[in-house]
C-alpha cells in the first residue's frame, strides 16, 4: 500500500469560494465572458492604466525578485513602517496559510470569529489545530458582540485568533480601538487580522494603528486595486512575526507580473480613490433598489452585503441562467442568504431587473 496522507488532510473538506466556476458554466452552456460576476468582492472598475503599462515592461525569462524588494519598499513608504516588518505574498490567502504553518502546532486552540472566510478554519485544521468557530448571531445582523467573544477567549485561551475585519461575507467591521483593546487583553495569543477589505471602510481605522507584539495584519492588493487575476497581498507585524512567515514561505512566491503591478498600483492612489468613491455611490443605489423589491440588504461597511432570500442556492441558480452570478452562502453556514458585491451602475441595473423577474 502506498503511504497515506496525514490524518488532518483526510478530514478537512475543501472550501467553497465565489467567482466564476468555468466547469459549471460549461455544463450550463454559458460563455464566461458574458456572465456578470456579483459573487467576487473586487473593484469592478479594474486596475490603474499604469498597471497595464507596467506589465508590458516585465521580463518573463528572468526569475522574479524572491524578496519583492521594490514592492515592499513602496509598501513600507506608503504605510510608514520599516521594511523588515513587512512581507509580500501570493494573495492574502497564502499569508493565512503561512501564519498557520508558522504558529499553529498540533492540538493548539485556534479561535475564528465567524461566519467568515473558510480558509482560516482550513489552514488551522490542516496544521492539526483544535478549532473553535465563534459565530455572530443572525438576530444581530451578524454584527459581533465582543463581550461574549472576549469571554470565550478568556475561557479557551487560544494560541491563535483569526479575525476578518471588515468581515467577509457580512461586511461587519470592528473599530481599530476596540480591536486594539482585545489584542492587548490577551498577549499570549497571536491575533491574525485580515484587512483585505479595509480600504473599502477606511473610516473605521486599521489594526495597523494598534501597537502590539502579538498582532499580524494581512492586506490584499487584489480587491481595491483590481488585481485579482495576479494574486498579491502582504502582511505587516513585528519583525519576529514577519520573519517566521518568511522562513516558511516558498521561494519566488510572488511572480514578477504581480510585483510590477503592485508597484504601479501604489503609484496611482488617485485611480483607486476615484473608483472606490464611485463604488460607494453605486452600492447606495443598488441597496435602495433591492429594498424597493422587498428585500433587506444587511448593514455592511463595504460594497458587498448579505441578503436573505430563503433558498440561496435556488436563487443563485435562477440568476445564473440569466448570466448573473451571486454568491450562495451555504458554505458560510448561511443557506438562506446570498452575498452580492456591487458592480458598475449599468450592471447593477441588470441585476435588479433579473431579481424582479426571479421574485
Amino acid at each position: 500500500m502506498p503511504p497515506e496522507p496525514r490524518r488532518p488532510i483526510r478530514s478537512v473538506p475543501p472550501v467553497v469560494h465565489g467567482a466564476l466556476d468555468f466547469g459549471e458554466l460549461r455544463c450550463l452552456g454559458l460563455d464566461p465572458d458574458k456572465v456578470i460576476d456579483f459573487s467576487a468582492n473586487t473593484n469592478p472598475y479594474g486596475p490603474s492604466p499604469a498597471v497595464r503599462a507596467a506589465l508590458i515592461q516585465v521580463s518573463l525569462d528572468r526569475y522574479p525578485d524572491r524578496e519583492a524588494l521594490a514592492l515592499c519598499t513602496a509598501l513600507a513608504e506608503s504605510l510608514g513602517v520599516a521594511i523588515g516588518c513587512l512581507i509580500a505574498g501570493n494573495g492574502a490567502s497564502e499569508l493565512i496559510f503561512l501564519a498557520a504553518l508558522a504558529f499553529v502546532r498540533p492540538g493548539d486552540v485556534v479561535v475564528v470569529l465567524g461566519p467568515t472566510y473558510g480558509e482560516y478554519v482550513r489552514a488551522a485544521r490542516l496544521m492539526g489545530g483544535h478549532l473553535t468557530l465563534w459565530q455572530a448571531r443572525a438576530e444581530d445582523d451578524f454584527q459581533p458582540d465582543l463581550m461574549p467573544f472576549a469571554c470565550a477567549l478568556e475561557r479557551l485561551r487560544p494560541r491563535v485568533v483569526f479575525v476578518c475585519n471588515p468581515n467577509n461575507p457580512t461586511g461587519a467591521v470592528l473599530r481599530s480601538d476596540v480591536l486594539g483593546r482585545l489584542v492587548r487583553r490577551y498577549p499570549a495569543a497571536l491575533f491574525v487580522v485580515d484587512e483585505a477589505y479595509q480600504p473599502f471602510a477606511a473610516d473605521f481605522g486599521s489594526a495597523l494603528d494598534v501597537a502590539a507584539e502579538n498582532l499580524l495584519v494581512l492586506r490584499s492588493l487584489t480587491k481595491d486595486c483590481g488585481l485579482a487575476g495576479l494574486r498579491l497581498g502582504y502582511a505587516v507585524g513585528p519583525g519576529p512575526l514577519v520573519e517566521a512567515l518568511r522562513r516558511v514561505q516558498s521561494p519566488w512566491s510572488v511572480n514578477a507580473l504581480a510585483q510590477a503591478a503592485g508597484v504601479a498600483a501604489l503609484g496611482d492612489p488617485a485611480h483607486r480613490a476615484r473608483s472606490l468613491e464611485m463604488l460607494a455611490e453605486a452600492k447606495a443605489a443598488l441597496t435602495a433598489g433591492l429594498t424597493g423589491l422587498g428585500l433587506r440588504p444587511l448593514p455592511s461597511a463595504v460594497p458587498f452585503f448579505l441578503v436573505h432570500v430563503g433558498d440561496g442556492a435556488a436563487f443563485r441558480h435562477r440568476l445564473l441562467t440569466r448570466g448573473l452570478l451571486v454568491r450562495d452562502c451555504a458554505s458560510f453556514g448561511l443557506p438562506e442568504h446570498v452575498r452580492i458585491s456591487t458592480r458598475r451602475p449599468e450592471e447593477n441595473e441588470r441585476l435588479l431587473t433579473a431579481i424582479r423577474e426571479v421574485l
